[in-house]
């Protein structure tokens, strides 16, 4: 597999750092999951089928599990001893508190020269918020991106997923298979770091750039295109449709479908700048054409148009969809113990070495003893660590 080899040492919980970690193990990654005593909160979160939170089991595949107390001197030296053995050390503490239980950088650059952190934070290490507590939805709120998601008529809108805790997850996984890149040119580690609100910043998209060429902020467009129009949701004769024409060509393409060819002519909607200055009355005229018919008819008579449209899914829905269901976005791993855990697919195709689920979610310190004799612990030393409590 692409990453079969890369040791990947995890301290992280909840979202946006088991998201990274997943994704970097779903490559082929050897993930070594490190839980405090009391585990990873997520463990208790969500859906649970048997003892097991299948929120978990998603974030969580193709990991093992070492429950280790870093609040005890030897639970620290055997920290100190995986690092050395690794190549990537991801973390979602705030700053500094790795720092704090000795593991500065010049240590751990001393452990392993070629070890590639990436920590994964609210707002960056540097700058007055560094300390902060954030989740996601203080990232959503600060960085914009609620301002302009909603109707113009409505509050700022938080995303129904948690958007910046799984785009930080995917900054973090491409952060770290560059720097493992350039580790293993050169041999040397590097400090790398992802934080949500700047992830959610990057995401501002022509917002952004709008912004900058005009100084002015955008308001909220709904469901409508802020520079594009007609763009959006329009009611069907049972239901609703999104449509998708994002420039003159594709919109010519709905004026035929529709019936309706003069549009592409008419000076009030022959352009894009046009549509978007007279986005009402395009808007009723595309309107009313589409609700004479079904969803169903116009998705085949747009597609075969060449009109980009689909309909309004329910979840429910998107995993009946014959598309969804040949990609295989919908998969199920056997958890001994638990059953079939149905959980999402793999969004990255690979030909040659495709992702594939090797290890479910593993239990609380399910390995810690495979862990430890690999490092060379005996069978009196883990007793007395489990004793201690420090396993």
């Amino acid at each position: 597999m692409p990453l079969t080899g890369v040791r990947v040492l995890d301290l992280t919980r909840v979202l946006s750092g088991p998201f990274c970690t997943a994704l970097l193990g779903d490559l082929g990654a050897d993930v070594l999951k490190v839980e405090a005593p009391e585990g990873d909160s997520v463990r208790g979160q969500g859906a649970m089928r048997d003892g097991l939170s299948w929120y978990f089991a998603q974030f969580n595949r193709n990991k093992r599990s070492i429950r280790l107390d870093l609040r005890q001197a030897q639970g620290r030296d055997i920290l100190a001893r995986l690092i050395a053995q690794s190549d990537v050390l991801v973390e979602n503490f705030r700053p500094g508190v790795l720092d704090r239980m000795g593991f500065t950088a010049e240590r751990l650059t001393e452990l392993q020269p070629a070890l590639v952190t990436c920590a994964i934070n609210g707002f960056g290490s540097q700058g007055p918020y560094r300390d902060r507590p954030a989740f996601d939805f203080i990232a959503q709120a600060m960085s914009g991106f609620m301002s302009v998601n909603g109707r113009p008529e409505d509050p700022p809108l938080r995303s129904g997923l948690p958007i910046s805790d799984l785009v930080a997850g995917l900054y973090a996984a491409l952060t770290v298979v560059a720097a493992v890149m350039r580790a293993r040119q050169t041999g040397k580690g590097q400090q790398t770091e992802v934080s949500l609100t700047n992830g959610m910043i990057s995401l501002l998209a022509y917002i952004a750039t709008n912004y900058f060429a005009t100084g002015t902020a955008p308001a909220r467009s709904g469901n409508d295109h802020p520079i594009a129009a007609p763009y959006g949701l329009f009611p069907t004769r049972d239901g609703e449709i999104a449509i998708a024409p994002p420039d003159d060509a594709f919109f010519g393409r709905l004026a035929d479908a529709l019936g309706e060819p003069g549009l592409k002519t008419d000076p009030l909607y022959a352009t894009q700048v046009a549509r978007v200055a007279n986005r009402a009355r395009i808007n009723a005229i595309v309107g009313g054409k589409l609700a004479a018919q079904s969803t169903a008819y116009w998705v085949e008579t747009l597609n075969a148009a060449g009109m980009p449209c689909g309909p309004v899914n329910s979840v429910a829905q998107v995993f009946q969809d014959p598309q969804v269901l040949a990609q295989d976005m919908a998969i199920e791993v056997d958890h001994p113990g638990h059953g079939l855990v149905r959980m999402l697919g793999f969004p990255m195709k690979l030909s040659e070495t495709p992702c594939r689920v090797r290890l479910p979610a593993p239990g609380l310190g399910q390995h810690s003893d495979e862990v430890l004799s690999a490092l060379g612990y005996t069978d009196d030393e883990r007793a007395q660590l489990r004793s201690a409590r420090v396993i």
